[in-house]
């Protein structure tokens, strides 16, 4: 009979490196303006300064745009959303994006939370080039510059 392996005296764990991913940094507006169609690239280098496009680059929706020219724009699986991303990853209500004087995003306690450029927050500011993940909605951000 074989002999059975004893558990270890001592129960420390042993950290798993391959588990942790890098963040990557956001890639820079211009880069991302080179990726777009000639279509979204004429409705970006048209916005008002006031006002942004949340267009999905990749992931589910892809090619989908958002126009945001309110002071409020909500975001969620509800169809009274300003914003509603059709699947069970996203909260029925899920974030809201604001734009007083600069535009920042609001977590509203959803259950798959809210990233910016992969990192997971409650509140942020916005940057022209963000990539906001909702669930699996990869939206990017562009802001006007008239």
């Amino acid at each position: 009979m074989a002999d059975k392996a004893l558990p270890p005296k001592d129960l420390t764990s042993t950290l798993n490196l391959r588990q942790l991913r890098s963040i990557p940094s956001a890639p820079k507006s211009n880069d991302l303006r080179n990726q777009l169609s000639e279509e979204d690239l004429a409705v970006v280098n048209g916005l008002p300064k006031d006002s942004a496009i949340l267009i999905v680059l990749k992931g589910a929706g892809i090619g989908s745009r958002f126009l945001i020219n309110t002071p409020t724009v909500k975001i969620g699986r509800e169809l009274s959303n300003d914003i509603s991303l059709d699947d069970i990853t996203v909260s029925r209500s899920h974030a809201i994006i604001n734009r007083e004087q600069n535009f920042t995003i609001k977590d509203l306690g959803s259950l798959n939370g809210t990233y910016i450029n992969a990192v997971a927050v409650r509140e942020q500011e916005l940057n022209d080039g963000d990539e906001i993940q909702i669930g699996k909605f990869h939206l990017t951000l562009f802001l006007g510059d008239k």
